[in-house]
């Protein structure tokens, strides 16, 4: 459950990510010299680290949680 809504996070924030690059590159392709306005692959590589660093940070905690007793965590509370 975690992981699915870490990667639906993901999901929604690349998409936002990849949405505000394409309206920025513009402008931003304008102020640096010598940078292209859309490098696919670049765009790839980052959004594939991003992804992976954000899956990593869902499923550290979501390891962690299945590790405690349910007893033990209601008793707690």
């Amino acid at each position: 459950m975690v992981l699915t809504q870490g990667a639906a996070l993901t999901g929604w924030g690349l998409l936002a990510g990849l949405a505000a690059s394409l309206v920025l590159t513009r402008f931003l392709g304008t102020m640096l010299y010598g940078v292209k306005s859309w490098d696919i692959a670049t765009s790839f590589v980052v959004a594939a680290v991003l992804a992976t660093v954000a899956l990593v940070a869902s499923y550290l905690p979501a390891r962690r949680a299945t590790k405690v007793d349910p007893m033990v965590a209601l008793r707690y509370e």
